[in-house]
């Protein structure tokens, strides 16, 4: 199984792009701060982690700073490299 959900800050989004087959491709770097609970001991955990939205996800009236609820799979970045990307499925806006 490949499933991730997290909560993010959209940090930074790069200009729409297409992909050979003409969908549309957006790239996001997200931020992600929580605590959790490991052995016993709380946690802080941050981490930067590339996103990519395809097709009519790609779309979406996204700013830097949009607070996001996402889910979606882990994949290599391409097939030379060994860096993950985080593909979206599924998209929600968290309301402050």
């Amino acid at each position: 199984m490949n499933t991730l959900v997290i909560t993010a800050t959209i940090q930074s989004i790069e200009s729409l792009r297409y992909t050979p087959a003409g969908l549309p491709l957006l790239r996001l770097q997200l931020q992600h701060d929580s605590e959790q609970s490991e052995a016993g001991m709380n946690r802080k955990v941050q981490c930067l982690l590339p996103a990519m939205l395809i097709g009519e996800k790609a779309n979406l009236p996204l700013q830097s700073g949009d607070q996001i609820k996402v889910k979606g799979f882990l994949a290599q970045r391409s097939a030379k490299s060994t860096h993950v990307v985080l593909h979206i499925q599924e998209l929600q806006r968290i309301q402050h």
